[in-house]
């Protein structure tokens, strides 16, 4: 579970960026303005992020479901942990926008987010997390 003060940074690349557009599968059609933040393997292992493979698919605050607000005060809204890098694997791979992942993407937008920006994710409690444009 993640703690009050645990933080970590990542580096944008273009697929977080772009994620509805800059794809390698066919399974859905283009969709503009989308966007995640990538969580590192060793990140969702350590403070426990997981996806609905380990929820299976009930919303867990401090599991799956976060609060998030932005430094800059653009953004304030739900984030779910999800997605895996192996079938069933529990660990998340990204946040994203609660069933809206055009959130991340719209304060993309607003902050003029770039490819090799970093943000940063800072926990206030087990299930609010501060994001920050570094």
């Amino acid at each position: 579970m993640a703690n009050n003060g645990d933080t970590f940074t990542v580096q944008l690349n273009q697929s977080q960026l772009e994620w509805g557009t800059f794809r390698f599968t066919g399974s859905r059609g283009l969709r503009y303005g989308e966007g995640y933040l990538k969580i590192p393997k060793h990140v969702a292992r350590t403070l426990q992020l997981f996806n609905g493979n380990y929820t299976n698919g009930i919303d867990i605050p401090g599991k799956n479901i976060f609060h998030a607000t932005s430094a800059d005060g653009l953004f304030n809204g739900p984030l779910r942990s999800e997605g895996c890098s192996n079938a069933g694997d529990p660990y998340a791979k990204q946040f994203a926008g609660d069933k809206n992942l055009m959130a991340l993407g719209c304060w993309y937008a607003q902050i003029n987010a770039q490819v090799g920006d970093s943000i940063r994710m800072t926990f206030t409690s087990p299930s609010d997390i501060v994001l920050e444009k570094l």
